[in-house]
């Protein structure tokens, strides 16, 4: 092969490696794990390795919950509040009921739905901007969650609930186990069925949408109550890895929700869903927060780092 051939052929490799939204995500992130690995002996460590995707798990779903909405075009503000409240209802059902853990996990998952829905049904039927309601409601969930504990955390917690927060298989977290399941799902469901790609469709185009027939109504629905479900879901994994059911749980989430699929490569203006995207984004996003650490930097400069990378992203 001449050097010319050569050439040609890595140009063309590097072309078709570019066509994927992930690709870039993809750059940065080896960038960040050689540099890391130089600059400290401890970061590629089986343990630091465990807390990094532990993060992630919880973050991806975060992000996933911030993603589904923001598919159809909308905003939901209220996903820290579910998750938290979701993270009570689950904790006191074990707490101060003192039922099963399946059943823990069932009410809380429940409870993401209905305040999903709750969500999805005022802003289909009243036709008010999904950025109202959801700071509307998520003011709501905070107080219903400070009113239930009365700001207090219920700890007895069923033990196989929160051992599974700390548990690893090797370097990787178990519950991460849970968050490639529902990525798998949610691939499927956005790609491969009908609501899914209807859902994409209301957020690409809501007047071709509905001029199709698609009922644009439940679909929004649909997309606020599966928004609902994942925020639940983190917040119960978070739960499990704090070993308690904290009011505070979901407070933090507002920054992270948007960093996450907007770094990775989701449209504000709907339309879009970027599955591996979301997880190199929150992969990212903890090996950021995790080096500073390393470095002994002040954590503040997450903020301002998100920050740089969402206004990056959303110029990209």
């Amino acid at each position: 092969m001449t050097q010319s051939a050569a050439v040609t052929r890595g140009r063309s490799w590097i072309s078709k490696l570019s066509e994927y939204s992930w690709a870039g995500l993809a750059a940065i992130l080896v960038v960040l794990v050689v540099l890391m690995a130089i600059a400290s002996d401890s970061f590629l460590s089986e343990f630091n390795v465990f807390v990094v995707f532990r993060s992630v798990a919880t973050a991806v779903l975060i992000g996933a919950a911030q993603m589904t909405v923001l598919s159809i075009g909308q905003m939901n503000l209220s996903v820290g509040g579910i998750g938290g409240l979701a993270a009570i209802a689950s904790g006191g059902i074990m707490d101060a009921m003192g039922l099963p853990v399946w059943l823990a996990i069932g009410g809380g998952l429940a409870t993401g739905a209905a305040c999903g829905a709750v969500n999805g049904i005022i802003v289909a039927k009243t036709g008010l901007n999904a950025f109202i309601v959801t700071i509307a409601t998520a003011s709501v969930f905070l107080g219903l969650t400070l009113g239930i504990t009365n700001a207090q955390p219920y700890y007895d917690l069923d033990p196989g609930f929160t051992s599974f927060g700390q548990a690893r298989l090797g370097f990787f977290p178990m519950m991460g186990f849970i968050t490639l399941a529902t990525l798998g799902v949610l691939a499927v469901f956005f790609y491969r069925t009908l609501v899914g790609r209807q859902i994409l469709a209301v957020g690409g185009n809501l007047g071709a949408a509905q001029t199709a027939g698609i009922p644009v109504g439940r679909r929004i629905i649909w997309a606020h109550v599966i928004s609902g479900l994942l925020a639940a879901s983190a917040g119960m994994l978070w739960a499990s890895q704090l070993g308690a059911a904290q009011p505070q749980i979901g407070q933090s989430w507002l920054l992270v929700s948007f960093a996450v699929p907007i770094i990775g490569g989701v449209a504000l203006t709907g339309g879009s869903v970027r599955i591996i995207g979301l997880f190199l984004a929150a992969l990212i996003i903890a090996i950021i927060d995790n080096s500073l650490v390393h470095l002994g930097i002040d954590p503040i400069y997450v903020e301002l780092l998100l920050g740089l990378f969402i206004l990056g992203a959303v110029y990209a």
